[in-house]
C-alpha cells in the first residue's frame, strides 16, 4: 500500500527520463532536432530530462542537463567516438525512470550493461535505415560481411530492449525483414508545428529574401534542407535538377534548386553547378540555424529531395506543415508521410528520369502547387510534437507504475 502510494507520488512529480544520442548540437540532423524538441516537451510536462552525448566537453549548451562524454569527431559526419561514460553518465544512470537512446550502435551497446545492473527499462527509436549507412560508412568491410555483422546486432540489440519505437510502418517492416523484430510500435516523429505554419513570409521580406539568393518573384524555387552527403543521394537530386533545367524551355533560366544544409558532399554539390553551367541555378546556402529553417522555406514553392534512406524525416514534415508540396521517391518513411498526388509526387523508384517526371507535374502548374500546398499543411497535422510526445510518455508510464 505504501509502495503504491509512493509510485503514484513519483509520478504526480514526474519522472526522471534520460535521452542517449551519440550526436547532438552543433551539429544538425534530424535526430538532433526531433531528440531537442521532445526534451522540451517533456520538461514542460513537468519531467526532469536529462540528454547524454558524446563529444566536446566545452560546447556551450543554452539549455539545462545536458550531459557530454568526451568523444572525438569523425570527420565532419557529426559522429563522435567515445569509447565509454563518464563518471557523471555512469552516477546519474540509477537515478533514472526511463533510459531512451537515439542510437543503438555506441549509446545503444554501452547502455545494455548499465539498465541490466540498475534494473531499468531501456527503450530504443530507431531513426536510420542502418543498411544503407553500413553501405555509406563502411566500404571497406565486404558487403555480405558488414550487413550480417549489422543485421546480427541490431536483431540482438532490439532483443534486449524493453520497448522499440519506429517512428513509421516502412520501418516496423524494415525491422521485421532485416533485424528479424517485431513488434516495434509506431509513434511518428513531430514537431513544432508553430514556427513553420505561421503566415508565409509578407511579400516584401519574401522579395527581399529571395533577391539576396539571386531568385527573382517570377523564379520557381526548389528547396532541399538537410545533410548534402552521400547517403542522402544527393548526386541523383542534383542530377535530375540537370536534367529538367536543361529541357524546360518555357521556364528556362528562372527554374532554381536550393540546398540548404551542408556535408560532405558540398563541394561535389559546387563543382557540379560549375560543370552543367548551373551557377545560380543550383545555390548552396551551407549551414544555417535551425530558427531560419521556416523562412528559407517560407521562400521556396516546392520541396525537393532524392534520399532513399529516411525513416520518418522530419525536414519533410516540416516542409509540409510550410505548405510546400514535396517532391521525393517513394520508399519507407518517405511514402508513409507523404500522400502522393495530394500533399506532394513521388517518383516510383530513384530511377534516372523519374524525380524530374514528378517534379516537372509541380514546377508547371502553379494550380497544381497551390492544391498540393492546401494537401501538405493539412497533411502536417497529423505530426504536432505535443501529441506524439505525449504518446511516447504513456508508455513511459506503463514501465513506472
Amino acid at each position: 500500500m505504501v509502495i503504491a502510494a509512493f509510485k503514484y507520488i513519483i509520478i504526480a512529480m514526474g519522472m526522471r527520463i534520460g535521452l542517449f544520442v551519440d550526436m547532438y548540437l552543433p551539429h544538425i540532423s534530424g535526430v538532433t532536432n526531433h531528440v531537442r524538441l521532445i526534451k522540451r516537451s517533456f520538461e514542460t510536462a513537468g519531467h526532469d530530462v536529462f540528454l547524454i552525448t558524446f563529444g566536446s566537453t566545452h560546447h556551450p549548451d543554452d539549455e539545462s542537463n545536458v550531459v557530454r562524454n568526451l568523444g572525438v569527431p569523425w570527420g565532419s559526419t557529426g559522429w563522435n567516438y567515445g569509447p565509454a561514460f563518464n563518471k557523471q553518465t555512469r552516477d546519474l544512470i540509477p537515478t533514472l525512470d526511463i533510459i531512451h537512446t537515439h542510437h543503438p550502435h555506441q549509446s545503444g551497446s554501452y547502455l545494455l550493461h548499465h539498465v541490466k545492473k540498475n534494473n531499468k527499462p531501456l527503450v530504443f527509436t530507431n531513426h536510420s535505415r542502418y543498411d544503407l549507412y553500413a553501405d555509406t560508412y563502411a566500404k571497406a568491410v565486404p558487403y555480405t560481411s558488414r550487413h550480417k555483422l549489422n543485421a546480427r546486432y541490431l536483431s540482438y540489440f532490439t532483443s534486449k530492449c524493453n520497448l522499440v519505437i519506429a517512428p513509421s510502418e516502412g520501418i516496423v517492416d524494415w525491422l521485421a525483414e532485416y533485424a528479424q523484430y517485431e513488434g516495434a510500435v509506431v509513434i511518428p516523429n513531430g514537431i513544432d508545428l508553430t514556427a513553420f505554419r505561421s503566415d508565409d513570409l509578407d511579400p516584401h521580406k519574401r522579395s527581399v529574401c529571395r533577391s539576396r539568393l539571386g531568385v527573382a518573384q517570377d523564379d520557381v524555387l526548389l528547396c532541399y534542407v538537410g545533410r548534402v552527403s552521400h547517403e542522402k543521394n544527393i548526386s541523383y537530386l542534383l542530377s535530375e535538377f540537370a536534367r529538367l533545367a536543361a529541357g524546360d524551355a518555357a521556364l528556362g533560366d528562372r527554374l532554381k534548386l536550393m540546398l540548404v544544409g551542408d556535408g560532405t558532399e558540398m563541394a561535389y554539390a559546387q563543382g557540379f553547378a560549375q560543370r552543367h553551367g548551373l551557377d545560380g541555378r543550383i545555390i548552396t546556402v551551407g549551414a544555417v540555424d535551425y530558427e531560419l529553417i521556416p523562412d528559407y522555406m517560407a521562400m521556396s514553392d516546392a520541396f525537393i529531395t532524392g534520399s532513399v534512406s529516411e525513416v520518418h524525416p522530419l525536414v519533410v514534415i516540416e516542409a509540409l506543415a510550410a505548405g510546400l508540396p514535396v517532391i521525393a521517391v517513394h520508399s519507407p518513411g518517405i511514402s508513409d508521410t507523404v500522400e502522393h498526388g495530394k500533399s506532394g509526387f513521388l517518383a516510383a523508384s530513384p530511377e534516372s528520369k523519374a524525380l524530374m517526371y514528378e517534379a516537372a507535374k509541380i514546377v508547371h502548374d502553379a494550380d497544381v502547387r497551390e492544391r498540393l500546398s492546401r494537401g501538405a499543411r493539412e497533411r502536417s497535422k497529423n505530426y504536432c510534437i505535443d501529441n506524439t510526445a505525449g504518446q511516447l510518455l504513456g508508455l513511459y508510464r506503463s514501465f513506472t507504475t
